[in-house]
């Protein structure tokens, strides 16, 4: 898979361009009997209930906290499985990673921030604007304006479904997806200067330097209960480290066009782990809202991938 092809296929996941440093290895082993499709899916699945069991966390933790927890331990476990190399690199690198650690922590801290104020499902919705848009103005075709247009029909659906949607919590939403499509063109940046997935590891560390003084002003001793650190770490593998390696292994075996299809489900997903696990329901308008916004993001994937193997044969 062509360093174009990853930037251009991998816009609608804040995880995808991450994950897609290991693509074009081998098969993905005893994992790998899932099938690539069941791979992401899965990864996608546990993401999103990740994101729920988050939520059920904030009254002990707090939202600050809770982003501290999982950013704290998903550092770790990658510090450890990754060792990364710390000399050797150059200031233009560590600048680099710096800001992609920098990048990911605003991007969970605002996303954490709107969950606590409103539904999973359309905070997601809202989050996976910003990475829609990146792809759109990637893409600079026409149809893209009937992507966009879609677009914005969800979210004036999303307006009128959820009378009571906080503003306040729907700007924290459209903050992360803003801050969703830097992490993505930050994670391109790190995954070409560090090998493997050693960047990640790093990026990771620096977001949790950052954020646990954040946690502990706000949670103070309370993140030392052993209850909230449990289910903080269930968060951190369940939100980071589980779906990174799933989605990994699938990106070996799948082509990245299919990949990024398929994590345009995102919002659809993060709906129904706020059904099953929060008991957050949704009107007909806020499911039409929801489609409309997946639908958007998988046309924009599609004309992306169209417009990469058609300047491919032209080169």
């Amino acid at each position: 898979m062509s360093t174009s092809e990853t930037a251009a296929t991998s816009t609608p996941s804040f995880r995808s361009a991450a994950a897609s440093t290991g693509a074009g290895a081998g098969p993905g082993g005893r994992w790998g009997s899932l099938g690539p499709v069941g791979l992401v899916l899965a990864g996608g699945v546990s993401v999103q209930f990740g994101g729920a069991l988050a939520v059920t966390l904030m009254p002990r933790a707090g939202a600050l906290g809770v982003v501290a927890l999982r950013l704290l331990v998903a550092a770790v476990v990658l510090l450890v499985v990754c060792r990364p190399r710390l000399r050797g690199h150059s200031r233009a690198d560590w600048a680099t990673v710096v800001v992609f650690g920098v990048t990911m922590a605003a991007m969970n801290g605002l996303f954490y921030q709107a969950v606590a104020r409103i539904p999973l499902g359309p905070a997601v919705t809202l989050e996976v604007l910003g990475p829609l848009t990146l792809s759109v103005l990637a893409s600079r075709r026409a149809v893209n304006l009937v992507w966009a247009a879609l677009a914005l029909a969800g979210v004036f659906l999303l307006g009128g479904g959820f009378g009571d949607l906080d503003p306040v919590g729907a700007a924290f939403a459209l903050g992360a997806g803003v801050m969703w499509a830097a992490y993505i063109v930050f994670s391109a940046r790190t995954g070409r200067r560090f090998p493997q997935a050693d960047g990640l590891a790093l990026a990771m560390a620096v977001g949790a330097l950052l954020f646990v003084p954040l946690g502990l002003a706000e949670s103070g001793a309370r993140l030392l209960d052993p209850v909230t650190l449990g289910l903080g770490a269930a968060v951190a593998l369940l939100s980071s480290v589980l779906p990174y390696t799933l989605e990994l292994l699938a990106l070996r075996r799948l082509p990245a066009s299919t990949f990024a299809v398929l994590m345009s489900l995102e919002p659809a997903l993060a709906a129904l782990s706020g059904f099953l696990v929060l008991d957050q329901t949704l009107s007909a308008a806020q499911a039409a809202a929801i489609a409309l916004v997946v639908a958007a993001s998988m046309g924009a994937v599609r004309t992306q991938v169209g417009r990469v193997k058609t300047a491919v044969p032209e080169a």
